[in-house]
């Protein structure tokens, strides 16, 4: 088959279309294709028209393909001839004939090509050097330059052709066996679909097959990654994302693009949030969309909506040439001027180069001013969600995402390429419709803008749990959640019947087990050794009968009916001060059912819960995953192997849940005791379960902690839970707090953080440089003082005139820069509760002692995070209330657990009359 100019040129742009076009496919339309056929073909026309006019009437050659007629004429320009050499053929557009220097020498000739915008690519280089090489092979000359002649001011390009030819042969030979292949190549949709005649076509073919191409950001390079792993499809490939936990060194930057994870968003329907995203709009919001001709460099339309209280106002800056696009621009300046405080936001990179080409073209704002601020710092909304917040889109283009959150455009097919068109049809005729389409369309831009920015600020609000009912809308799913429960060896599963059969067969154990036992002698004597080691257990050590009940110990009901006997073999650990031994104890004794009050008499107090296992065994279970942060297997296999028990999973929960509804009373007693206290400190943390994140809170004082799982961050849990507190709460600055009506002292250490933050961010600031300097010379003040004296009121309230001395240095500056503003306002709106501490004796101003509980909790995060329920949670929670609390008041968890009391404060006391007891003997043989 022969191959044309038209294929190369399709080929080289999509080899789909190459392939249709070679099969005398017709597309469905593009107005954008449609316009761009029609401008490169009057271009064309043009520009030969004014080679011809150039060059004398017997020096022209038209519409010829003769070879021999082409060699043997004098002539200097040849138009409109099809050059041909066996299965290659080119419609040149001209050719121009430069005279030989010399009787030894033979003419040169340059193919010359048309290319009516202003930007060559090297698609266009690559067309013309196909087409110098058909006119070599025809005319069996060296052609090794060629010319292309472009734009709106008709430059030439002078192209050296020889150096492509390599690559001119390469994408012959591709578009031949393109050719000779009877199916079409793989579907793969790229950027030229949406100025392609086969658009529609195309992308509902990928939408029927589910093709990965339909990803926007998806490079060919990963597609075949994925196809090397089997994967085809993007639902095939929502399956293969699973969160990862980020090193510490990686913590700060940002997270990689998950093409795996928009995948699931699309196939689930849900919005994925990835790390913590944010978006920070300190000031009047002002949505900018700019209109240009980017092969000409110029803007020809701002577009900007204000959003003023509950309503927006939109304005449009219109330039009718490049000669007034100077005007537009001060007029833009003149309008952010008189916003107060104004924030740009845009999408996407065409508006960040445009605001810093017209900086450089037309001047910036003077320093110092609203604008020039709004211009130093511009928000791009798309730099928010990329790779963090995964819309169920195929793309993260503006007009899908809006779309999605319901937005319509009243122009179906308005798009970028569609307002090149409509802008050459206002230069062409000046119609007043064209405009209006225009302005229409540019300002639906700005609204759809701030859409998808209010939808990322509420899903923003959301990931960091300040909004809990913001997305009501939409799902919103955190992509560390996905998947918690999956691991590495994943579970085999098939629709072929057989195949799971077939793969279990080939597991290790069931081998080792089923099949080489049967040959292997080795195998068979490690078996029977491996049984009778598990087989191992304790014997019994004594057996205790208990002396029988008469009366129920409830009532005092003396027994009416014979009593039934019971015997129980107790499973203990028996503490030594050489160590902890297991213990196998048969009890006898007898139990009756009280016919008044119903009740059955008790166990002995040496069984827990009325089980087969004793206090201290369920004790040192509790131990170790509360305090040691074991897993609840691992101290079954710890149990089992050291004491010869044959405990379970089942078994370690079960002492876990028993404990907690034991100890949750002591846990309320706690807290009873904290809010009848002169300080507590507050801090909250997340926890993750399988398909959400919740919150625990934090109470703590010198010597109580507990903590309390909660469903949201609402500061209604907090209110609740320290109803009838009167002493100060020391706390980070989150805002719930503020709705407890008592005393407060914020954390000056988040303050201090934050001000470092702002001199970071702010390096040029000498303002807020000033600010925090006098802020931390007015506390290193204060620091001597607690260092010498303590936390006592009465040295510390000579500060006070230091604070209100630097807050009035504060109140005469001037010409703040927003940041600046920002923080100001901040220590204004706090001062009551930043200095709290200087009027209380006892009150630090640090909420170190919450954050400290804050990482015990963490701890036992690190070991349960994604594995655990709510209700499990909440058992964890209570019994390290109790471990806590016992290690801030110098006592002993294992110990307090293993000795059944209640309250913690009378263990203590009996603690202290214990080694109280111990010291008297000592005395008196002194």
């Amino acid at each position: 088959m022969t191959i044309t100019t038209d294929l190369i040129e399709a080929y080289l742009k999509c080899s789909t279309k190459c392939f249709l076009l070679s099969h005398g496919e017709v597309g469905t339309g593009n107005a954008y294709a449609d316009w761009k056929r029609t401008k490169s073909g009057s271009f064309r026309r043009e520009g030969i028209r004014r080679l011809i006019a150039a060059v004398a009437a017997d020096k022209c050659v038209t519409s010829t393909s003769a070879p021999e007629s082409l060699r043997a004429t004098q002539w200097q320009l040849a138009t409109g001839f099809e050059a041909r050499s066996q299965n290659l053929q080119c419609a040149c557009h001209a050719v121009e004939r430069i005279p030989p220097l010399g009787r030894d020498r033979a003419a040169q000739f340059i193919p010359i090509r048309y290319v009516s915008h202003n930007k060559p690519t090297r698609d266009d280089k690559l067309l013309v050097a196909f087409d110098g090489l058909v006119l070599s092979e025809m005319l069996d000359r060296t052609i090794d330059r060629g010319r292309i002649i472009y734009g709106d001011y008709n430059a030439t390009l002078q192209v050296k052709t020889s150096v492509l030819t390599d690559d001119v042969r390469l994408a012959i030979e591709k578009v031949g066996s393109l050719l000779a292949s009877p199916t079409p190549p793989d579907l793969v949709l790229n950027r030229h679909c949406a100025e392609c005649e086969f658009k529609t076509r195309c992308r509902q073919r990928a939408i029927d097959q589910d093709d990965l191409s339909l990803l926007g950001n998806m490079t060919e390079k990963e597609r075949a990654k994925a196809n090397s792993r089997g994967i085809f499809t993007v639902t095939q490939l929502s399956y293969t994302f699973r969160p990862r936990r980020r090193p510490k060194e990686l913590k700060d930057k940002r997270e990689k693009y998950h093409h795996s994870l928009k995948a699931r968003a699309i196939r689930e329907g849900k919005i994925y949030l990835v790390g913590s995203p944010k978006l920070k709009v300190e000031g009047t919001p002002v949505y900018l969309d700019v209109e240009g001709l980017p092969d000409r460099n110029f803007y020809y339309l701002i577009g900007i909506r204000v959003r003023v209280g509950n309503s927006s106002i939109q304005q449009s800056l219109w330039a009718d040439s490049p000669a007034e696009e100077a005007r537009i621009w001060q007029q833009f300046l003149g309008k952010l001027a008189e916003v107060e405080n104004p924030v740009l936001i845009h999408y996407g990179s065409f508006e960040s180069i445009f605001l810093k080409r017209m900086c450089e073209r037309h001047g910036a704002p003077p320093a110092g001013r609203g604008a020039a601020s709004a211009l130093e710092s511009p928000i791009n909304l798309l730099s928010i969600i990329f790779g963090q917040i995964y819309f169920p889109t195929y793309s993260n283009r503006l007009k899908e995402i809006a779309g999605w959150l319901g937005f319509k455009w009243s122009e179906h097919e308005a798009s970028g390429l569609q307002a090149i068109i409509w802008r050459d049809g206002w230069e062409q005729t000046k119609a007043p419709l064209m405009k209006e389409k225009l302005v229409t369309y540019n300002l639906e831009d700005c609204t759809a803008l701030e859409l998808v920015t209010a939808a990322v600020a509420q899903i923003v609000e959301r990931g960091t749990g300040l909004n809990s009912e913001a997305t009501d809308r939409f799902e919103i799913v955190a992509a560390d959640n996905v998947d918690s429960k999956q691991t590495i060896w994943p579970t085999f599963s098939s629709s072929i019947e057989g195949f799971e059969t077939i793969n279990k067969a080939a597991r290790w154990d069931y081998q080792r087990d089923r099949i080489y036992i049967r040959t292997e002698e080795g195998l068979k004597r490690s078996r029977r050794e491996g049984k009778s080691l598990t087989r191992r257990s304790i014997r019994i050590s004594r057996v205790t009968v208990c002396e029988p009940l008469r009366r129920c110990p409830r009532c005092q009901r003396k027994g009416t009916q014979d009593f039934r006997k019971v015997t129980k073999c107790l499973h203990d650990l028996r503490f030594t001060r050489f160590g902890v031994h297991g213990s196998l104890v048969k009890y006898q004794f007898q139990v009756f059912r009280c016919p008044t009050c119903q009740e059955f008499t008790p166990w002995p107090t040496e069984f827990w819960d009325r089980s087969t296992y004793g206090r201290n065994l369920a004790s040192f279970a509790i131990f170790e995953i509360i305090e040691l942060c074991v897993s609840q297997r691992s101290v079954t296999q710890t149990l089992n192997r050291l004491f010869g028990f044959r405990l379970d999973e089942i078994v370690i929960r079960r002492f876990k849940t028993r404990g907690a509804e034991y100890y949750q009373e002591t846990r309320q007693n706690i807290l009873d005791k904290m809010v009848h206290r002169n300080l507590i400190h507050a801090d909250e943390t997340r926890i993750k379960l399988h398909d959400k994140t919740a919150y625990v809170w934090v109470f703590a004082t010198w010597s109580e902690v507990v903590y309390f799982y909660s469903e949201t961050r609402e500061g209604s849990f907090v209110q609740s839970a320290l109803q009838g507190f009167t002493g100060v709460l020391v706390s980070d600055f989150y805002a719930a707090y503020d709705a407890i009506s008592c005393p407060q002292q914020k954390c000056i250490l988040h303050l201090i953080r934050d001000f470092n933050d702002a001199v970071l961010d702010n390096p040029y600031d000498e303002t807020i440089k000033g600010i925090a300097t006098a802020f931390g010379e007015l506390f290193r003040e204060i620091l001597k003082t607690t260092d010498r004296w303590g936390l006592k009121s009465r040295f510390l309230r000579k500060h006070r005139a230091d604070v209100a001395r630097f807050y009035r240095r504060m109140s005469k500056m001037e010409h703040l820069s927003a940041a600046a503003m920002k923080l100001k306002a901040r220590l204004d709106r706090d001062r009551d509760k930043l200095f709290t501490f200087l009027s209380y004796d006892g009150i630090p101003w640090n909420n170190n002692n919450a954050e400290h509980a804050i990482k015990a909790f963490a701890r036992l995060r690190k070991a349960i995070e994604g594995l655990s329920t709510p209700r499990g949670i909440e058992e964890y929670l209570i019994l390290l209330s109790v471990c806590q609390t016992c290690k801030y008041s110098g006592l002993d968890f294992l110990d307090f657990i293993r000795s059944g009391e209640k309250d913690i404060g009378v263990f203590a006391e009996g603690q202290q009359n214990q080694r109280g007891q111990r010291r008297e003997p000592a005395n008196s043989t002194t």
